[in-house]
């Protein structure tokens, strides 16, 4: 009898569904909405560093996405959906009250932006971030050590302290604080109790500190020496997690009709993106999974054995079972990927933008195609270009920092740099330039794990650059000096969370066992380049110069 599952990805601007065959993994249909308040720039200020999200971007996501995946799918499919798991972008936590509801899901909140959730890339906690990690410094427990011994603005406890600080109206109101991650599972199954909410191992270990080893969550005397608005939230958190391969509930008649399913929907505990994604990439031991977007993670796993008592500085975290049950997770990454090249793309396009489009020259329907054609065009284009110049001529260096450093060794409040330009330095030059320092900012990361003694045999990457972008691809194999598979599935988060969703509906005992059996492969293989590995080398180490100086001499306040 044929057995369905739907993996959900929420990701930083849209969220999508995929409906998978749980015997074969073949998709049957796929579906991607676009979050309509986020799109147009709600609640959110770049300058100051403040990305918020409203849940009913999220909800209505939701419902868009599966229905519209299930239309597509020949008819009698959703009667036979028997399970369904989320991965979200994470650190992205909300406040909500006594039942789990996100503040600003309740009429007095609707348009606070510090009642809805507080997206990854959010920095508004640079200045919380430092105080965690001061504290932590001195304290008689270094609660930062399996998080690579750096706290992050980009996670749980930075952000929690910035809004308690800055918003006294939700400080009152708030009752508990909940990752995206475990609270579309929540609503799904009809949690009402904040209490009763399934944690996520993946962004409890990730980004909250949590470690069973001394209790769970940091201590209520270390909380409040931070800060006393944070006394009271440790014991109405929780003190348990669970790994995405447990069972958190069914889902409630309510959201299957909602949704067009039946009753009979396992649904499983919530995950980040990436560490879903690693799964659908079928990451195993020695393999590093970069998930390349608007920024990147990447993620390994790691046996009890091989990593021992190591503990890896400067990346964001090692925890147990936070991709595979059974093994140790790891994770870094890079503030800014994908998100660079649309920086620049944004620099090129602003004559485009302010000065074409008031235009009168030509009608508006013409102008209007012009301009969509033209901005569609720029990335590829300069991306051909680019692509013609050979490294030895690459004389522009640029570091890959415009949205500060996640990994190695976070640090939010440095900038991008770009040097060596002169009246020759075009645009497909400059452009090469941030392709090469997004190449050498992964290379820091690779470095560090294999300093440490982690073992890489192989990269696997995952993402729309990794599919759509052979310049980019080939530009990393030969700063890496390593051979790249890319990833055949082109929502792979979504298809590692299906894959969770098979195990909780009892189709696989295990998550290898579904990887084993849904796993898509690879759809190519990039591989270096001699004569370029050679000339990067030299480069890669004026990059090192150039982000020391950059670091210690421009931003290091």
């Amino acid at each position: 009898m044929s057995k369905y599952v739907i993996g959900l990805d929420y990701g930083s601007d849209s969220c999508r569904a995929v409906v998978i065959d749980a015997i074969t993994g073949a998709e049957m249909a796929s579906a991607v909405k676009y979050y309509p308040r986020w799109m147009e720039g709600k609640y959110c200020v770049p300058t100051a560093n403040q990305y918020r999200q409203h849940p009913l971007d999220y909800i209505e996501g939701l419902e868009y996405t599966v229905k519209t995946a299930l239309a597509k799918c020949p008819a009698g499919t959703a009667e036979k959906v028997v399970g369904i798991a989320f991965d979200t972008t994470g650190s992205t936590p909300v406040f909500t009250d006594k039942n789990g509801t996100p503040l600003s899901l309740l009429p007095e909140f609707a348009e606070n932006p510090n009642a809805m959730f507080v997206l990854w890339k959010d920095h508004t906690g640079i200045k919380e971030a430092q105080e965690i990690n001061d504290l932590s410094a001195k304290w008689n427990v270094d609660y930062t050590s399996y998080e690579g011994g750096i706290y992050s603005s980009e996670w749980f406890w930075a952000k929690a302290l910035h809004v308690l600080r800055a918003d006294e109206k939700v400080r009152k109101a708030a009752y508990s604080i909940v990752e995206h991650c475990d609270w579309l599972p929540a609503l799904i199954t009809g949690t009402n109790d904040a209490n009763n909410i399934y944690r996520s191992r993946c962004a409890s270990g990730h980004k909250a500190m949590w470690l069973n080893e001394w209790g769970g969550l940091p201590s209520e005397e270390f909380l409040i020496a931070l800060d006393p608005v944070l006394a009271g939230f440790r014991s109405r958190l929780y003190a348990d997690t669970c790994p995405s391969d447990q069972k958190v509930g069914m889902i409630t008649e309510e959201w299957a009709n909602r949704l067009g399913l039946t009753t009979n929907v396992a649904v499983a505990a919530g995950a980040f993106d990436a560490h879903m994604g690693a799964v659908g990439a079928e990451v195993k031991p020695g393999a590093l999974v970069r998930i390349i977007g608007t920024s990147t993670c990447d993620i390994m796993v790691s046996s009890y054995k091989e990593m021992g008592d190591k503990l890896i500085p400067g990346i964001c975290g090692q925890v147990d079972g936070s991709v595979i049950p059974g093994m140790v997770g790891l994770e870094a990454g890079q503030s800014a990927f994908g998100d660079v090249y649309a920086w620049f793309k944004s620099v090129v396009a602003w004559p485009i933008e302010n000065i074409l489009a008031k235009s009168t020259l030509i009608d508006e329907a013409t102008k209007q195609k012009l301009i969509e054609e033209t901005l569609d065009q720029i990335i590829p284009a300069l991306s051909i270009e680019a692509a013609k110049v050979p490294v030895s001529e690459s004389t522009v260096l640029a570091t890959d920092w415009m949205n500060g450093r996640r990994t190695p060794d976070a640090n939010q409040l440095v900038k991008g740099t770009i040097t060596g330009i002169n009246l020759a330095s075009s645009a497909p030059l400059i452009f090469r330039a941030l392709v090469e320092a997004t190449a050498y900012g992964s290379k820091a990361i690779v470095d560090r794990f294999i300093e440490n003694g982690v073992v890489i045999n192989e990269i696997i990457g995952i993402g729309g650059i990794a599919l759509k972008s052979p310049f980019v691809m080939q530009t990393m194999a030969d700063v890496l000096n390593m051979p790249i598979k890319v990833a055949k599935a082109e929502q792979a988060c979504a298809f590692g969370a299906s894959m969770f969703a098979a195990v909780v509906a009892g189709v696989y005992d295990k998550v290898e066992d579904a990887q084993k059996a849904m796993g898509m492969g690879f759809a190519q293989e990039y591989f270096p380049n001699k004569q370029n590995v050679e000339l990067y080398a030299d480069l890669y180490k004026d990059y090192i110069k150039l982000g020391q100086f950059t670091e210690k001499e421009l931003f290091s306040k």
